[in-house]
């Protein structure tokens, strides 16, 4: 059987980030690399299944591979969550079990699940009879009194069981009561050991670490150590470039581009006719920002789209204005 185009490109992919890797940051993020998977913010089953779901769904083709996350613990609402979504085409699907956020807890989802394997486990195979796509499981080490060596194992074995075979692991335990959502990205230690041992006991999953890679040596590091897939979350939104600029020759075997003004120009369309279509140049430039981190003149180019990008009427003059002063940087 081939290999579907998102567990190729799970090699490193781009984490699922709120507010963050909506659909203008997955296409700008594409004309860095043709070769990583993007997901999509969380969608929440009651939102996908009573909302608007153009908005919730849709997507630039040229994103692909890209993979939709989903949110929610009722396999029902997953299940219709999913049958929905299937109309749409992305390339997987993948369930929350590792968000601690209190609006989360609160709809008893992502991570509170890793408590409830069997639940999970049923969740899964509700979405899978529909999906007509891997379904897939992005999950941390364990949550509060667990112990990680002990509660990791355990729910990989129950939700395989049920049919998974790729899992993400964020690669921290998760305090639920105690901690915000940044702390719980911070404050509990990393352990890359354990995720590195699931691998070894599980050589027939899929598994891809998520959780502190800075830079894409990192990424290359840990997959040189027999991981299936690296997932790279803030790092790869705040240095786009230095993340996904060398990973399609590095770690996928094809030509990327040029350099950072390359993709520069490359997004001019798209933002062209998304202005033309009535949208903000902020809509898309607040995901550039990064885009000349560390080089000369990328103060410039954050100060010019930041504070000029929102304002009414901004347009192609603004950007093409910042780009120039990279240039002369």
């Amino acid at each position: 059987m081939p290999i579907s185009p998102a567990r190729a490109a799970a090699r490193l992919a781009v984490a699922p980030m709120m507010d963050w890797t909506d659909r203008h940051c997955r296409r700008f993020h594409r004309e860095i690399s043709r070769g990583a998977l993007l997901y999509t913010e969380m969608v929440t089953a009651p939102a996908l299944i009573h909302g608007d779901r153009a908005r919730l769904l849709d997507y630039d083709p040229a994103e692909h591979p890209v993979a939709l996350q989903l949110g929610g613990s009722d396999p029902a609402e997953l299940r219709e969550a999913t049958r929905i979504a299937a109309g749409w085409g992305h390339d997987e699907i993948n369930l929350n079990c590792g968000c601690p956020s209190d609006r989360v807890q609160a709809g008893t989802f992502g991570a509170v699940l890793m408590k409830t394997p069997a639940l999970v486990a049923d969740c899964v195979a509700a979405m899978a009879e529909v999906a007509g796509v891997e379904v897939t499981v992005k999950c941390r080490i364990g949550v509060d009194e667990q112990t990680p060596s002990e509660a990791l194992p355990a729910f990989l074995e129950t939700v395989a069981a049920a049919g998974v075979s790729r899992f993400i692991i964020h690669a921290r335990k998760a305090w639920l009561q105690g901690l915000s959502p940044r702390e719980n990205r911070e404050v509990p230690p990393l352990d890359y050991p354990l995720v590195l041992a699931m691998k070894r006991a599980y050589p027939h999953l899929h598994i891809s670490l998520n959780g502190g890679v800075a830079c894409l040596a990192e990424a290359e590091a840990l997959l040189a150590q027999g991981l299936d897939g690296v997932m790279v979350g803030r790092a790869a939104y705040h240095e786009p470039w230095n993340i996904l600029g060398a990973a399609d020759a590095r770690l996928f075997g094809l030509p990327g581009p040029r350099d950072a003004f390359a993709v520069a120009e490359a997004m001019r369309p798209y933002i062209a006719a998304h202005l033309a279509s009535g949208g903000r140049l902020h809509q898309i430039s607040r995901h550039m920002l990064g885009l000349f981190h560390g080089r000369p003149g990328a103060r410039c180019w954050r100060r010019a789209l930041s504070e000029g990008a929102s304002a009414e009427g901004a347009g192609m003059a603004l950007y093409d204005a910042a780009l120039a002063e990279v240039a002369r940087a």
